[in-house]
């Protein structure tokens, strides 16, 4: 009776412990954020500021979508003779760099080697050629508003801040998948908003990254997501990250789900690294800006394995039911219940993930694909747990097409 008694305690712990943690990283630290960003003033005013910056694009085998990258890079609303337009296609065996040549006479510039030694590796080549008082790091396969720019640099007119993200936005029309990726993004928004207003935010866009030069430290060629590596370097130095939601970056969401999987198993394995690399990335002399990057960054990708835990010891708790203890201790009926809104959380993204042609889905249909996207973004984080722990995620990343 009494070891009986144990097990069903251990297990209601492992139950409750997992769902706390569960809710804690999508909902709870949002929420603390929130609360304790109200502490702050509402916003702060910058100066109009217009540094010399470059435009740093890495782009790999773009052909398809390098020219309408330029042109809109071309179009961006910013004093032409302090910007610098700079192109990396190192290792592009397609005919990106000749795309690349076209635009030579409008002021592009483009560095180009045979060698593929992946993105990071290329950007830190290119650094030695940016002039740049700002670097703005870019995609090929974005593109930003003639205002971006201009929102985007104004925060450096603080000498605090070291570094600046803007905002992801992705394309209207791309169904349901779009739709929860986009819902996702403005989730990542709003966080990021708390953040910043508490004084630096801990998460970045690569497509829309701008950083004081001299506060690049230069990765290694290693790294998977660059991005936040940057971004660490910069708040380690004593610097501020600052968000700008209204300095934007659009793009299309991937072509399949599948792709989404793909590279979001990349971005996880990432994820991994930068856990395994924590000494070398925390902030420790900060530990508020600890917590932060702890509970926005770190806990993410460990989601699954609490989801795994939540379904195990719910499904013991209603083979071999406690005999007391009530809800804590998930005695019928409130096991089953549990049980039940699991099932149907996944019945639910079951039913979202099925074949339909029918891309323009009414906003209930968008709705119920949001269990779906869920589901796939944490089986992306085990996949990229399993890739990095077997050493199988390269840091050279492999394109995913776009719609």
């Amino acid at each position: 009776m009494g070891n009986a008694s144990i097990s069903s305690t251990l297990i209601a712990l492992l139950f409750w412990l997992a769902l706390g943690v569960i809710s804690y990283t999508y909902f709870g630290y949002p929420l603390l954020i929130w609360i304790i960003s109200r502490l702050r003033p509402k916003s702060e005013s910058y100066e109009r500021h217009t540094p010399y910056i470059t435009l740093l694009i890495a782009a790999y085998n773009e052909e398809v979508i390098i020219e309408d990258k330029l042109i809109n890079s071309l179009s961006i609303d910013y004093p032409k003779e302090k910007l610098q337009i700079l192109i990396v296609t190192d290792g592009s065996t397609d005919q990106t760099p000749d795309i690349v040549n076209k635009f030579a006479n409008l002021g592009i510039e483009k560095l180009h080697q045979p060698e593929r030694r992946g993105k990071m590796a290329a950007i830190n080549r290119a650094m030695a050629h940016a002039r740049g008082e700002i670097i703005v790091f870019s995609d090929a396969n974005n593109y930003y508003q003639p205002d971006t720019l201009k929102k985007l640099i104004a925060p450096f007119s603080n000498l605090e801040v070291g570094a600046v993200s803007g905002a992801k936005v992705i394309g209207r029309g791309d169904g349901a998948l779009g739709a929860s990726e986009g819902l996702y993004w403005k989730y990542e928004s709003f966080i990021k908003q708390q953040e910043s207003r508490l004084g630096s935010c801990t998460s970045v866009s690569g497509e829309i990254l701008a950083i004081r030069k001299n506060t690049y430290n230069t990765p290694p060629d290693n790294i998977i997501n660059d991005d936040f590596y940057i971004a660490m370097q910069v708040i380690r130095q004593g610097h501020r990250l600052a968000y700008v939601p209204d300095a934007k970056s659009s793009e299309r969401v991937s072509l399949t789900a599948k792709d989404e999987i793909i590279r979001r198993t990349r971005i996880n394995a990432g994820r991994y690294q930068a856990i395994a690399l924590a000494g070398q990335l925390l902030p420790f002399n900060h530990p508020v800006l600890v917590w932060q990057i702890i509970s926005h960054k770190f806990l993410r990708p460990l989601v699954p394995f609490f989801m795994i835990v939540l379904a195990i010891s719910n499904l013991t708790a209603v083979i071999y039911p406690p005999r007391a203890g009530g809800a804590i201790n998930l005695q019928p009926p409130f096991g089953v219940f549990m049980l039940c809104l699991q099932m149907l959380f996944y019945m639910l993204a079951w039913f979202g993930a099925r074949p339909s042609k029918q891309e323009n889905q009414s906003r209930l249909i968008r709705l119920l694909y949001l269990p779906t996207f869920l589901t796939n973004s944490n089986i992306a984080a085990l996949n990229g747990f399993f890739q990095y722990l077997r050493g199988q995620q390269s840091h050279i990343w492999e394109r995913i097409q776009r719609r």
